[in-house]
C-alpha cells in the first residue's frame, strides 16, 4: 500500500514524540523509585489475615457487600482505614509492626474480579511499575466471596513509591492520554503544514504538464518550501515566455517566408499568363527573391543550430581590429551607395582575442549592413575600439534615425523591428542581430545596444582579451 508523505510525516513526528514521552516516563519512574527507596523493606503483609477476617465477618453478617460505603472515593479510603484498624488491633497484642504503605496497595474485588474498594493497580500501572499482584482469597462457609489484591514491587524497597503510583494512577493516566492526543494533534498539524505546500507544488506541476504555463503558486513561506515555490513560479514564467516566443517565432517565420514566396508566385503567374515577358530584368527580380529566401533560410538554420549548441567554432587567437577594418573596408562601396560617410577610429592598444575569425567577420558584416540599411542618406557610420580591464570593446555608431528607448532592449530578438523607420520596407528580417548576439555569446562576450552620440544606434561588442 502506498503511504503518502503526509501520513509518513505524521507517523514519524508522532512516534518521535511518543518515544520521548516513554523515555520521560521511564526517567520519572526511575527517579521516583530512587527517591522513595531506602529504609525498612515494606513487605510485611501479616496484617492481611486480620483484615480478611474482619471482611469475612461483615460479609457473613450482611450476606453480601452491602456494608461497603457508597461512592468510589469513600470506598477507596475505606479499605485502608479498615486495614489500619486491624493492624492497630494486632499491634495491641504485641505483633511486630508492619509497613504502613501496604494499606495503600490493597484492593478489594468480588468473586468475578470486579473492583469493590481500596486501591487496585490498573494494568497500565502494573506494566509501568513492573508490579506483581498477589491475591488473598476471602472465604465464607467454604465459598470464595472475593479477594484482597496486593501490588508488590520487584524491589521491596520500592513499596512506598508503588503506593504513590497507585494513588495517583488515575491522574497519571489522564495526563498520559492527554499527552497522547496532544502529540497526535501536533504531529497532524505539522504534517499538514508540510504537506499542503507539497500538494500545491504537485498540482502546479500537473498544470505545467498540461501546458498551462500561466500557473503560479501563492505560497508565502520563508523556508525551503517557499524557496521551491518561488523557483517554481520563475520556471513557469520562463516556460510561459518561451511558449510565447515559440508561437511568435512560428508566426514571424511564416510571415517572412510568405513574402518572397508571394512575390515569386506573382511573377510566375504573370509569366504564365503572358502578362509579362520572359526578360532578363524579370528573371533577375525573381532571382533576387530566391536569394532573399535562401538567406532567410540559412539564417534560420544557423539560429536553430546555435540554440541546440551545434554551431561549430574554430577558436584561435586573432587580432580582431585588423579583421574589423578589413570588413569595414569591404563595405565602403555599400556605404557610398547609401550616401553614408564611413569613419574609423584609432586602433586599440590590444585586440588579440581567442575567437573564430569568420564568425567575428559575420557579426561585423551584420552590424555594418544594419547601419547601411537603416541610416538616412548623408549620415555617418563610425567604427571604434578600446581595450581596458582585460576586455576589448568594439563600437559601431551610426547617425539618425535612432531607435526608441523602449525598443532598444529588444534589439537582437528574432524578427523584431523597432519602428516604421527600420521596417520590412528596408528589407531586413531582424534575424541578423539575433544571430550576431548568439555568436558573440558563444565567444563568452556580449552584444549590447544603446543610443549613439551620432544620433542613431550604437552597437557594442565586448570580448575577453587573450592573455599574451
Amino acid at each position: 500500500m502506498k503511504l503518502s508523505i503526509g501520513y509518513r510525516l505524521f507517523f514519524a513526528v508522532w512516534l518521535t514524540m511518543l518515544s520521548l514521552g516513554a523515555l520521560g516516563i521511564e526517567l520519572a519512574r526511575w527517579k521516583l523509585l530512587d527517591n522513595f527507596s531506602g529504609g525498612m523493606p515494606d513487605t510485611d503483609t501479616g496484617f492481611l489475615d486480620g483484615l480478611s477476617a474482619t471482611l469475612e465477618a461483615k460479609y457473613l453478617a450482611h450476606h453480601d457487600w452491602s456494608f461497603l460505603p457508597s461512592g468510589a472515593s469513600h470506598r477507596k479510603a475505606w479499605l485502608p482505614d479498615e486495614y489500619m484498624h486491624s493492624r492497630g488491633a494486632l499491634e495491641a497484642f504485641g505483633t511486630r509492626p508492619g509497613a504502613t504503605s501496604v494499606a495503600y496497595r490493597i484492593g478489594l474485588v468480588d468473586r468475578q474480579g470486579d473492583y469493590l474498594a481500596g486501591a487496585l493497580a490498573n494494568p497500565v500501572t502494573v506494566a509501568v511499575g513492573a508490579l506483581n499482584r498477589s491475591a488473598h482469597p476471602l472465604m465464607v462457609d467454604g465459598e470464595r466471596i472475593g479477594s484482597l489484591v496486593v501490588a508488590q514491587p520487584q524491589n521491596p524497597d520500592d513499596a512506598l513509591a508503588v503506593a504513590f503510583l497507585i494513588d495517583q494512577q488515575d491522574r497519571l493516566l489522564f495526563v498520559a492520554l492527554a499527552g497522547l492526543l496532544l502529540s497526535a494533534a501536533i504531529a497532524a498539524l505539522f504534517a499538514a503544514h508540510l504537506r499542503r505546500p507539497i500538494a500545491q507544488l504537485a498540482a502546479g506541476a500537473r498544470q505545467l504538464q498540461k501546458a498551462r504555463f500561466d500557473t503560479r503558486i501563492d505560497l508565502r513561506r520563508r523556508d525551503e518550501l517557499g524557496e521551491l515555490a518561488s523557483t517554481f513560479n520563475q520556471l513557469a514564467a520562463r516556460l510561459e515566455e518561451t511558449e510565447r516566443a515559440r508561437r511568435q517565432w512560428i508566426a514571424d517565420t511564416s510571415h517572412e517566408l510568405r513574402t518572397p514566396l508571394a512575390v515569386l508566385r506573382a511573377q510566375l503567374e504573370s509569366l504564365q499568363d503572358r502578362v509579362r515577358a520572359v526578360t532578363p530584368e524579370n528573371l533577375a527580380l525573381m532571382e533576387r527573391q530566391v536569394r532573399s529566401l535562401g538567406r532567410l533560410i540559412d539564417n534560420l538554420y544557423e539560429l536553430a543550430r546555435a540554440d541546440i549548441g551545434q554551431t561549430a567554432y574554430d577558436m584561435a587567437p586573432h587580432d580582431v581590429w585588423p579583421l574589423l577594418r578589413e570588413v569595414f573596408g569591404d563595405f565602403a562601396g555599400r556605404f557610398h551607395a547609401a550616401g553614408l560617410h564611413p569613419e574609423i577610429g584609432a586602433a586599440p592598444e590590444h585586440s588579440r582575442v581567442n575567437c573564430d575569425a569568420d564568425r567575428i567577420r559575420q557579426v561585423a558584416a551584420n552590424l555594418f549592413e544594419n547601419s547601411a540599411r537603416y541610416t538616412a542618406a548623408g549620415g555617418r557610420v563610425a567604427l571604434g575600439g578600446a581595450a581596458a580591464a582585460g576586455e576589448l570593446r568594439i563600437t559601431v555608431d551610426d547617425s539618425a534615425p535612432g531607435v526608441p528607448d523602449s525598443s532598444i532592449d529588444r534589439l537582437g530578438e528574432r524578427f523584431f523591428r523597432p519602428d516604421a523607420s527600420r521596417s520590412r520596407e528596408s528589407g531586413g528580417t531582424g534575424i541578423g542581430l539575433a544571430l550576431s548576439r548568439q555568436i558573440v555569446a558563444a565567444h563568452g562576450g556580449r552584444l549590447e545596444f544603446s543610443p549613439s552620440p551620432l544620433g542613431g544606434l550604437r552597437a557594442v561588442i565586448t570580448l575577453k582579451l587573450h592573455d599574451r
